[in-house]
């Protein structure tokens, strides 16, 4: 489907459609008072940067079965509460408890450096503090090669990620090189890379069982470095082991090891890491309520997870998204007092994990998801909201072409959309709710290096936070709450006829599935 700018519509339509919301939207802008109403508290009485100070700096990440997490909750349900909205805690399942302690990573052979590394979540912490030699995995091209290395381990800390020859990114290499220098050195990445995979494969393991099999031979520890591309961040995911510490270390360091241990120099390392594992933990979905006043079985939904992975402080993913939608549900409390539908946030739990709390949240609440007008979820970053798709229902241009003609113009010039677009299979939260039938639209927004930088990153911090794009998706999800609750028309489900994928075969509408209730069996 081609993918225009939004238009505004013949005024001979718009006076059809629009009269009930008393949207004038001209060379001369008028707004309905209430978004009018909303655009001014956004732009004079904010509480966005309050917010983010009490969420990023103060609670800081939101790693599922964290104390941290579970604080996370309460405190997002009583600043509802401050406002006047009703909230609650619900459940949704249990998650293996666990929290980050204070993590020293030193090399101590054969020079004293202190090392930038990060324990990875979930990782077994170290009684006392591992000292060790640090190996590369061996050169061999078969399983049974491997195996037979195996048990040298014992004792080691090994390095277990690709080594990156260069740690500059390719946008830089790209604007400093010659053309020529450039495609080589991207091709001898490129080939680097397809060696390791190709490697890993031949040995007969993957990232899941390796470090399994390493820690089953004796090993100290295992070291990873699961680097970006970008220069200072690393991702930061889970461990796969059960006893040995893992851990990631920034590229330059690790590349400083790997090089010393193919050199033979036996490099030794020293670990420690003072993490907890705690009794497993309830996991929560922070819910918000404002009673609908005309159709209060009829509900809006705002949309966004609360938890994180804990490399930094979750600002971006989904700090941004969450601070959205609770100053949006502040505003319409404060100046939209007669919503004729029940407007909803849900602030989720476990996203990260495979949209455990919205999945939970479809399948707990039937009557809920029966009646839901429709569901607007952020969850990309920082910028502002730049993409609007229809999800693969038929109709949607009807419903969200008039609801943004509510928006301010400003806002909404910004805006492309896709229509009937195709429906979301599970990036985030919003499709947990297509999965059900339920039309649920990402607001997608300007990625200011968000897949780069900040998702699952060490620098996903409360700095690259811009305030004034956070703003401009405030206004946004508030007018389109307002204008979907004063919809007369309920929002049409029909699903679109799904196209050929390459085997020539349809493809089929998303599964609704159940969530993960438990972190038993996950890896």
């Amino acid at each position: 489907m081609k993918i225009n700018r939004f238009f505004v519509a013949p005024a001979v339509v718009l006076a059809v459609q629009f009269s009930w919301a008393q949207a004038q939207i001209g060379s001369q802008e008028k707004l309905n008072p209430i978004v009018e109403n909303f655009v001014n508290e956004v732009n004079n009485h904010s509480q966005l940067e309050d917010m983010a100070y009490e969420l990023l700096d103060g609670i800081g990440p939101r790693l599922v079965g964290t104390p941290e997490m579970l604080a996370a909750n309460e405190w997002t349900a009583e600043k509802l509460r401050s406002w006047g909205v009703d909230a609650n805690l619900q459940q949704f399942g249990t998650w293996k408890g666990w929290q980050r302690g204070i993590t020293h990573v030193d090399m101590m052979y054969p020079r004293i450096k202190s090392l930038s590394a990060t324990q990875l979540a979930w990782s077994p912490a170290t009684k006392k503090a591992i000292e060790a030699e640090v190996v590369i995995l061996p050169k061999v091209s078969s399983k049974a090669e491997f195996d037979k290395w195996l048990p040298s381990a014992k004792g080691k800390i090994v390095l277990m990620a690709q080594y990156q020859k260069i740690g500059r990114s390719d946008e830089q290499i790209k604007e400093f090189a010659t053309p020529e220098l450039y495609e080589k050195l991207k091709a001898e990445k490129e080939q680097a890379s397809k060696d390791f995979r190709d490697y890993v494969k031949n040995i007969g393991y993957d990232n899941n069982t390796l470090p399994e099999a390493l820690e089953k031979a004796g090993a100290a520890g295992i070291a990873i470095s699961n680097w970006t591309g970008i220069m200072g961040a690393n991702r930061i995911f889970g461990a796969k082991t059960s006893k040995i510490p893992m851990i990631d270390i920034d590229v330059e360091d690790y590349g400083m090891l790997f090089r010393m241990a193919e050199k033979g120099s036996k490099p030794k390392i020293k670990i420690e890491a003072q993490s907890k594992v705690l009794p497993d933990a309830k996991t929560f979905n922070t819910v918000g309520i404002i009673k609908g006043k005309e159709k209060p079985n009829e509900y809006v939904i705002l949309s966004a997870h609360l938890d994180s992975w804990d490399g930094a402080q979750g600002a971006t993913d989904n700090g941004t998204g969450v601070l959205t939608m609770l100053e949006t549900m502040r505003i319409l409390k404060k100046y939209y007092p007669n919503n004729k539908r029940t407007i909803v946030v849900g602030l989720w739990g476990s996203e990260e994990q495979g949209l455990n709390g919205s999945r939970g949240f479809v399948a707990d609440n039937p009557e809920i998801i029966k009646g839901t007008q429709a569901v607007f979820n952020q969850d990309n970053g920082t910028g502002r909201v730049v993409n609007i798709g229809g999800q693969g229902f038929v109709n949607s241009y009807d419903y969200i072409g008039k609801w943004l003609n509510g928006v301010p113009k400003k806002v909404r010039d910004q805006i492309k959309t896709d229509f009937p677009g195709m429906p979301g299979g599970g990036g985030s939260d919003h499709a947990s709710f297509v999965a059900a039938g339920v039309p649920g639209f990402s607001l997608s927004s300007l990625n200011w290096g968000y897949f780069g930088y900040t998702w699952h990153t060490t620098k996903d911090t409360y700095d690259k936070i811009v305030f004034d794009e956070v703003k401009n998706n405030v206004i946004l999800t508030a007018s389109l709450a307002y204008m979907a609750s004063e919809d007369p028309e309920f929002t049409n489900r029909e699903k679109r006829e799904m196209p050929l994928d390459d085997k020539g075969q349809v493809t089929k509408w998303p599964e609704a599935k159940q969530p993960r209730r438990s972190s038993k069996d996950f890896k």
